[in-house]
């Protein structure tokens, strides 16, 4: 029997369909609106908070560690389009800057543009603050003032290192009313409680200046940076750099070492990291792995990786000299990687390291092994000219240069 068509049927089924679908629609616009009703109560409104500004600064800020700065800055310019009035994207500019010095602080040529970037960010959470006092805003003001700081110490400009000082914690303090920052806040005071009695006992012309700041506690400063290498979002591996600095201060060389090797895994390109590990793993006995990681840096400033220098090879080349000389007793490889450090210690104007110092006393040992004297007589006069008078490595040439003239005249 041949079906006829329902027409009525029809309808019905087709108005449920456009029923269901509207429904769902606007459900789905429900859930959004919901959702994004949430994201505004969790992050406060503050941008550092939002998990979209999070997920797409995580990635740009690995590069930047990984020294991917192009990747970086690219991602970086992005925030800046996408949040013009916001201070963020020039801070982590900036900290990109700063990051370009990290591998060798005399390198002035980043100096200008990592300031700028500083001074932008201030200027653009001024106005956030001035409008709304927005703990947010105060944050980045402690921070951008914090790395200005940080680089005029490092020029020796002690007055605006002591202004930007003193801007950094009054704003920092002013943040505080905001406990989501907790983490990130603590960065901060673990700095300063470390740093206080740092530079009280390794700068006395600095010691005037501390009664302008309240006192700080080492031990507490240390634990602080260790609850934020583990707890925070935007400082965490800022703080594990200092970390790896202090534990190397303080001779707490275990810490040191698992702390370099994570780094150095987490970012495999980042030329600090990967001398730093080579270092302890140098300290603690461990051969083969400083061994590979002192050839791997080599390797990268033959093949021009960004950050690779001078500085780093001059650590690797000693590492790899070491070895020849006092373990495998390779002097003619020993030569080579002793000046090879020589050389980057020329390069990077260095001459008065202990790794220069080391290196040209032990190009002078082998060269009395091989009985040429006027050689070492050479390698020995020229570290008591580049050494300071109290230098054990100066004793100890103007000893060797003494048994050389001796055993020259022996010869004669």
């Amino acid at each position: 029997m041949k079906k006829v068509f329902d027409f009525t049927s029809f309808i019905k089924i087709s108005l449920s369909c456009l029923l269901l679908l509207c429904y769902q629609q606007t459900t789905k616009a429900q859930w959004w609106v919901d959702t994004e009703k949430a994201e505004k109560e969790r992050s406060k409104g503050m941008l550092l908070l939002t998990t979209e500004v999070q997920i797409e600064a995580t990635q740009a800020i690995n590069h930047m560690y990984n020294f991917k700065f192009y990747e970086a800055e690219r991602e970086f310019n992005y925030l800046k389009v996408k949040y013009p009035e916001h201070p963020l994207p020039d801070f982590l500019l900036g900290l990109m800057e700063w990051w370009k010095i990290v591998p060798n602080t005399e390198n002035v040529i980043y100096d200008e543009r990592c300031l700028e970037y500083m001074d932008k960010s201030i200027e653009k959470a001024e106005k956030i603050w001035d409008d709304s006092e927005n703990p947010e805003a105060a944050f980045f003001m402690a921070a951008a003032y914090a790395f200005k700081g940080r680089l005029h110490s490092e020029r020796k400009h002690w007055t605006k290192a002591t202004f930007a000082a003193k801007n950094a914690l009054k704003y920092l303090d002013r943040s505080r009313s905001f406990s989501d920052f907790s983490p990130e806040l603590m960065f901060g005071d673990g700095l300063y409680n470390y740093y206080f009695y740092y530079v009280k006992e390794n700068y006395a012309m600095l010691r005037p200046v501390l009664w302008l700041f309240p006192k700080g506690d080492k031990a507490k400063g240390i634990a602080q940076l260790e609850k934020v290498s583990y707890n925070a979002f935007y400082t965490r591996t800022e703080a594990r750099y200092f970390l790896l600095q202090i534990y190397g201060l303080e001779n707490m060389n275990d810490k040191a070492l698992n702390l370099a090797k994570y780094t150095y895994e987490t970012y495999p390109d980042n030329p600090f990291f990967q001398r730093f590990y080579a270092r302890c793993a140098f300290v603690s006995g461990r051969v083969p792995e400083a061994k590979a990681l002192a050839k791997g840096i080599l390797q990268k400033i033959d093949e021009h990786y960004p950050g690779y220098e001078g500085v780093s090879g001059r650590y690797a080349s000693y590492i790899l000299a070491y070895y020849a000389f006092n373990y495998d007793r390779d002097y003619a490889q020993a030569k080579i990687y002793y000046q090879k450090t020589i050389d980057f210690a020329v390069l990077t104007g260095t001459t008065n390291s202990g790794y220069y110092l080391s290196s040209m006393i032990a190009l002078g040992r082998i060269s009395l092994q091989e009985q040429d004297y006027d050689k070492a007589i050479e390698y020995f006069k020229q570290v008591i000219d580049d050494s300071d008078r109290k230098s054990p490595q100066r004793d100890e040439a103007k000893k060797l240069l003494t048994e050389a003239k001796k055993a020259r005249r022996k010869k004669k």
